[in-house]
């Protein structure tokens, strides 16, 4: 939440905040005019040209509610505060959208009919002050109930710089108040073009960044890595495995890490992670694998055919009649689906096997296809 308190005729005057209803033991103040400072759970900006403190709640909790005080030092002696209420329910909302490079993607929240919406982007420290940099194409509200409407933004051909989390929601302007309640987290991650190399090979997977992250450390990361069982490759990795370099060029901002010696447990999806407070993890790409080994099937027209397909990830899943797999890859690793009641899909999870069962095999149907995930199996038919 951000609340911005108005003080025009003391722009200079210290300013704080505390909360009234535990006696204003702990008064929090910027300490510095002009620059965002942190102070606890909260940050706060004392803007003097405009004569306002701004302060920015992250992630408030239950115990955060109650009434709080936002004041000025006049002198030694005397203070001018304006009085708020702070109510925290729990209607927070988290969503992840997902957009290709150079990608049009949409980002959607809900808000009261009677509000003003506010739309923002989390800088370096985690504050949520200005829309994004990026051009928007649209900014409309649409109702879809009486109390409540749609807004939308539409941020066009999407760049490294877009990704990131983006906060939306309501804004409210009171005399010398505005509070500006967000309450929809949208994280946009960003899918780069996936790597495709076979067994053996070596794959180079390489992230561009923004000139901010330029001094942080970075690392890459794969599998679930925004969650405590993440598996996080690093330098000392390299060391124990040897097929592991990373190189980060500040001067082109690319951070690569290369894999030698490919097999299927490198299969998978990769983040590039930059370690602020918190790794961010907005970045990734899909790593697949072909394997060496081939399947060669002979069959009859008429015959009826079965493949069986690896995967590790049940939302991954690729089948598909092309001479080359990059083909095959469409909207980075996506399902080329198949339109015909001949070709029928059963999954077994617990195995990490899918199969393909194709009925009346006819002549057209000769040729190479690729199926599997992550790992990907070259299956070669030829009919009699």
């Amino acid at each position: 939440m951000m609340i911005k308190c108005e003080h025009p005729q003391y722009k200079t005057k210290p300013k704080y905040i505390c909360k009234e209803s535990d006696g204003c033991s702990e008064r929090k103040n910027p300490g510095v005019q002009d620059e965002w400072m942190e102070n606890g759970d909260v940050s706060l900006y004392d803007d003097t040209r405009a004569g306002v403190l701004m302060v920015f709640f992250r992630e408030l909790k239950a115990a955060d509610a109650g009434t709080y005080r936002c004041g000025v030092n006049v002198s030694h002696y005397t203070e001018s505060f304006t009085e708020l209420q702070l109510n925290v329910t729990d209607d927070a909302m988290f969503v992840t959208e997902s957009a290709h490079l150079g990608e049009e993607v949409n980002i959607s929240c809900q808000i009261p009919e009677e509000h003003k919406v506010h739309f923002c982007k989390e800088d370096d420290n985690h504050i949520c002050q200005n829309i994004s940099t990026s051009t928007v194409t649209e900014m409309n509200g649409s109702s879809e109930r009486n109390e409540e409407r749609v807004f939308t933004v539409s941020i066009s051909n999407v760049s490294v710089r877009d990704a990131g989390v983006y906060w939306c929601g309501a804004e409210t302007r009171d005399t010398h108040l505005t509070f500006i309640s967000l309450n929809t987290k949208i994280q946009l991650n960003l899918i780069l073009a996936p790597v495709v190399r076979r067994e053996g090979e070596s794959a180079e997977i390489i992230f561009s960044y923004d000139s901010i992250y330029k001094s942080k450390s970075k690392s890459l990361c794969k599998g679930k890595c925004s969650t405590r069982d993440r598996n996080t490759l690093n330098e000392e990795k390299e060391t124990k495995t040897d097929r592991l370099t990373l190189n980060d060029d500040v001067t082109a901002r690319v951070f690569t890490g290369t894999i030698t010696g490919l097999t299927a447990e490198d299969a998978g999806k990769y983040w590039c992670a930059v370690t602020l407070e918190r790794d961010v993890n907005y970045l990734y790409t899909h790593l697949i694998v072909i394997m060496n080994e081939e399947l060669n099937l002979t069959k009859y027209e008429g015959d009826d055919m079965s493949i069986q397909c690896k995967h590790h990830d049940e939302h991954q899943k690729l089948f598909c009649k092309a001479h080359e797999p990059s083909m095959c890859v469409k909207d980075g690793v996506s399902l080329e689906t198949i339109r015909d009641d001949r070709f029928s899909f059963s999954d077994e999870a617990s195995t990490g096997v899918f199969t393909v069962n194709i009925t009346d095999l006819r002549e057209e149907d000769s040729g190479i296809y690729w199926c599997g995930a992550h790992i990907i199996t070259k299956a070669n038919l030829q009919l009699l």
